[in-house]
């Protein structure tokens, strides 16, 4: 039997349905419909004499004005948001798209001007056909002036921020803050909560006399592991799951999920008993791990630290560009990643003893050099012929070194020596050659006199 909705998958399912357009207007519509009927609840209450009397049609009229003019801004400021979609897709990179959608400021916009105008309409309606007392009037007036001012307020705070909408710089920030809150809290659960993986495990996958393997038919990313549900799934079984596919890497048919180790072999009177059915329950037991893996055609920021650094990575990629010529947006992105890396190199002075929460399931650290490749190899490659962005590159990878344990340090010198040795070969005049040398120079002296 299924368990019950886990943290894990709630909190995935609640991230999914922030990036949904349709979510926060259909939930104001509704709030709106119910604020209607809710103004009937003062009629026949004894709190009906002794409230002023209101006339109907003062109500009316405030509603009709609502109702003509919040379709309009609804529909104004949806067409903001499309060109926001279609400006951030130019002018960054298509996968910030769904962290555009998610804003809360347009999204929140959006669904007051849509509710401002269901409650219009759905008010008049029952204004119109005598469905209200003067209590009910009454309420239905302080209820209007309550939207109207709620409205005000959202379209001020709207238009200071419908102007950075789809901006480079905008984006860049979501980004970061969107793989700032995935560093954070892999790192609030080192390893989703789980057990290090043995370094052999999958080296010894295809020995099936100890480990079985799972796998499934869907192609695409890995968006979520729910470790809870495979936690309930090996305590049922009695057995170890070896996590294979982290959040972010791309699953095939002939890509494991992750190896099952027995604890405990079945006794062999209960195989000869259940032999008939014993393929079925196999296949029952291998759907219910399955289910625990949400695998979709996109990555997700929520759960993957690295899928932001790769966004990043493609801004600044097209920022290099000769069509756009913008190296003050790579340098931007570098101190992104000092941020990042800094950040996420605390995981090294962290005792992830204490943070196994799932005894039965051991997960593999992710690669910090696959992380290194992710942000910087493109941003090395681009912009090596520009020594602004050049020598950014090596003050970052420095810092990065200076604040970081052994393996980012380690990553950080290997991708400075890179990056180094690509500018020094893109470089056609010898004055930029001369100034990173300099610069490499007295980087290097300042690490070995500390």
């Amino acid at each position: 039997m299924d368990a019950p909705i886990t943290v894990d998958r709630l909190r995935f399912l609640l991230f999914s349905f922030k990036e949904k357009l349709w979510v926060k207007p259909l939930s104001l519509c509704l709030l709106s419909i119910a604020a209607v009927f809710a103004a009937k609840l003062a009629d026949g209450t004894a709190l009906a004499q002794h409230l002023p009397k209101v006339e109907q049609a003062s109500v009316e009229t405030l509603l009709s004005i609502m109702a003509s003019s919040m379709l309009v801004i609804a529909t104004f400021s949806a067409g903001t948001m499309v060109s926001a979609y279609a400006s951030a897709s130019r002018s960054s990179t298509p996968r910030s798209v769904s962290l555009i959608i998610s804003d809360d400021a347009s999204q929140n916009a959006l669904s007051t001007f849509v509710g401002a105008f269901i409650f219009s309409v759905v008010a008049i309606t029952a204004s119109s056909n005598n469905f209200f007392e003067d209590a009910g009037i009454f309420l239905l007036f302080c209820l209007t002036c309550l939207v109207f001012a709620l409205v005000i307020l959202t379209f001020i705070r709207w238009v200071d921020s419908v102007a950075r909408l789809g901006r480079v710089g905008s984006t860049v920030q979501k980004v970061e803050d969107a793989a700032m809150r995935a560093i954070n809290h892999r790192l609030s659960t080192p390893r989703l909560g789980g057990k290090q993986q043995p370094k052999n495990v999958e080296e010894q996958g295809g020995d099936t006399s100890k480990y079985q393997t799972l796998t499934t038919d869907s192609i695409g990313y890995v968006q979520m592991v729910d470790m809870a549900k495979v936690q309930a799934w090996a305590e049922e079984q009695d057995a170890q799951v070896h996590i294979a596919m982290l959040p972010g890497q791309f699953c095939t048919p002939d890509r494991p999920l992750c190896y099952i180790e027995s604890v405990k072999p079945k006794h062999s009177e209960d195989n000869s008993k259940n032999k008939s059915s014993g393929k079925s329950n196999e296949k029952n037991d291998k759907s219910a791990l399955l289910s625990a893996f949400q695998i979709g055609s996109e990555r997700s920021f929520e759960a993957d630290p690295r899928y932001g650094l790769v966004v990043l990575s493609e801004i600044a990629s097209r920022a290099l560009s000769p069509s756009v010529n913008d190296p003050g947006t790579a340098i931007s992105i570098l101190g992104s990643y000092s941020r990042l890396f800094i950040q996420w190199a605390q995981k090294e002075d962290k005792n992830e003893a204490e943070d196994i929460k799932y005894n039965n399931v051991t997960v593999p650290d992710i690669s910090t050099a696959d992380m290194f490749d992710d942000a910087f190899t493109g941003v090395a490659r681009d912009g090596a012929s520009m020594i602004e962005v050049s020598i950014r590159m090596q003050k970052t990878l420095d810092a990065i070194a200076k604040t970081s344990g052994d393996k980012v340090s380690k990553a950080a010198a290997e991708h400075a020596k890179t990056a180094y040795e690509r500018s020094i070969n893109a470089f056609t005049y010898e004055g930029d050659k001369e100034t990173l040398n300099a610069i490499v120079n007295k980087l290097n002296h300042k690490n070995s006199n500390p």
